[in-house]
């Protein structure tokens, strides 16, 4: 995902289902968690390369797994800046898979008081948000509870992320679901398309 202000960029989570990446304005990175599909080492070579100084913001766990790339651990509650970009962290770890399988470090990400990623989770911030990355297919993920999530965040807009594991018959109840949800606050739901943008 990339956000664009004043021409610049801040790349989240480039995971390895990820295309190519291009951030010619590039101002930080933020990586939500360890999980292969957040971040891969080509992407973060790829993007080092092109910006051999830029900041990669993450948890404790990334810190650990992508040593190598100097990353900057940041924490819930913790307030970074990288050039526009104003980022607040919340959370602490990724939503349950199985009891069998260890939780990892996730935290969700408050970009410019506006727009919130929670990666993989379903930590509210406590702050009003205009528009909101909704996951929508996950292992980790319900519907109801999914649901449940954006009606207590209330964002003025939502859009689908995490949706690649999803049939178009899985797709298209999940974007039904999230867009009754929204609308419980009077807020309006966006089925984006790979490689559309929109504005907050």
């Amino acid at each position: 995902m990339i956000l664009d202000e004043e021409g610049q960029q801040l790349v989240i989570d480039p995971g390895n289902r990820t295309g190519p990446i291009t951030a010619r304005g590039l101002k930080g990175i933020v990586i939500t968690h360890e999980h292969a599909d957040h971040w891969d080492a080509p992407h973060l070579e790829a993007l080092r390369a092109a910006h051999p100084s830029v900041p990669i913001f993450a948890p404790a766990g990334v810190g650990a797994a992508a040593e190598a790339f100097g990353i900057t651990v940041v924490e819930a509650g913790e307030r970074v800046t990288a050039g526009p970009f104003r980022l607040r962290f919340f959370g602490g770890k990724h939503a349950e898979i199985h009891r069998s399988i260890p939780l990892v470090d996730n935290l969700g990400v408050l970009v410019n008081e506006r727009f919130y990623y929670p990666g993989d989770s379903y930590t509210t911030p406590d702050v009003p948000v205009a528009l909101l990355a909704t996951p929508a297919g996950a292992p980790w993920l319900k519907i109801g509870e999914v649901m449940d999530f954006v009606v207590e965040v209330a964002p003025r807009a939502t859009f689908a992320v995490h949706d690649a594991p999803l049939s178009a018959m899985g797709l298209e109840m999940a974007h039904a679901r999230i867009e009754g949800a929204v609308q419980h606050g009077g807020g309006e739901h966006h089925r984006l398309e790979p490689g559309d943008s929109i504005e907050v």
